[in-house]
């Protein structure tokens, strides 16, 4: 009964798992960030293709 009251007053665990959840929404916002700079950046690459193959 004493190891269970000591397991529910531990509050390490769930600090990692916030820890864990923030780090995990840090990652999905820079995914898509990224993407989206990706896709901006091969459109100036095109862009910059078709005008130089016009030339």
């Amino acid at each position: 009964m004493n190891a269970l009251h000591k397991l529910l007053r531990d509050k390490k665990g769930a600090t990692a798992i916030e820890y864990g959840l923030i780090a995990a929404l840090i990652a999905v916002a820079a995914i898509a960030a990224m993407q989206g700079l990706g896709n901006q950046l091969k459109t100036t690459f095109d862009n910059v293709s078709s005008n130089m193959k016009a030339s």
